[in-house]
């Protein structure tokens, strides 16, 4: 795994943790809910072989960044894109990201269209309202349940859900560290996803007036949903890697990276 130069800058909420590589075309990485910016670890280096320089960001409330002092939305996530670019004295910016992610970019790109050259959405929430929105309802009752139990139960229940999804392909150690990168969240568990569910991709998606790629894997437990958004936009390409799951950033880092330089590499 590659680490980068960590840094803090001031936002809406608080302090935002981020680190950043020093040179190369500037690529803003928002990782999924329950994660922090440690996500993008093993795509570090292969972005910047390809004259990428990956600036990732602990959304507010993940990793060492500062929460909201309210039930966040994904636009109160997305307030932290601009900060951090200004603070590393950056104009313009690739803005993506994974799952959660995915949709916070989206905002920042709805919001910033002149601080933003394209956007990366890997995974996208295009489904029926009546869908995400139950969604939203089963994932947060389970989420609002987390907590502390004796004998750190508790981990073990996450390191054992998150086994499950890498389903053998994902070392133990690196699960170890999805399930650290949980705990250090300082917001409630659950924020994350009501977030997600609460937000309408559909809309997003539609309005987005900046050059776009749809990147997703066929084993994606959401990968039908980008297919829809390519139905709602065929103008922004889909890039599909076979296979994977939830953990597509570790199962083929090289193959997202190339993706994403592939794109940024026709933007203006």
């Amino acid at each position: 795994m590659t680490y980068l130069r960590r840094a803090y800058t001031d936002g809406p909420f608080g302090q935002i943790h981020f680190q950043s590589a020093a040179e190369g075309v500037p690529l803003v990485l928002l990782h999924q809910a329950v994660m922090h910016s440690d996500q993008f670890t093993n795509v570090f280096a292969p972005l910047m072989a390809r004259g990428i320089r990956p600036i990732a960001i602990d959304m507010p409330g993940f990793g060492m960044s500062d929460a909201t002092q309210h039930v966040p939305m994904v636009a109160d996530y997305a307030q932290v894109v601009l900060p951090v670019l200004d603070a590393l004295g950056i104009a313009r910016a690739v803005v993506g990201g994974h799952h959660t992610g995915s949709l916070v970019a989206t905002e920042a790109a709805l919001r910033h269209p002149d601080r933003v050259r394209g956007l990366v959405m890997g995974g996208t929430m295009v489904m029926p309202d009546e869908e995400r929105l139950g969604m939203r309802e089963t994932f947060a009752e389970r989420e609002k349940k987390y907590g502390p139990l004796p004998g750190g139960q508790h981990m073990v229940e996450l390191f054992t859900t998150r086994e499950h999804f890498a389903a053998g392909t994902i070392s133990l150690a690196r699960i170890s560290d999805y399930v650290t990168q949980a705990l250090v969240s300082r917001g409630p568990y659950w924020f994350g996803h009501h977030a997600a569910f609460s937000y309408d991709h559909i809309s997003a998606i539609k309005a987005v007036a900046v050059p776009a790629m749809i990147l997703s894997n066929s084993g994606d437990m959401i990968h039908d949903a980008a297919v829809a958004a390519h139905a709602l936009r065929p103008d922004f390409p889909l890039v599909v890697i076979p296979g994977g799951g939830i953990d597509i950033v570790d199962q083929e880092p090289q193959a997202w990276a190339d993706a994403i330089a592939d794109f940024v590499a026709t933007l203006p």
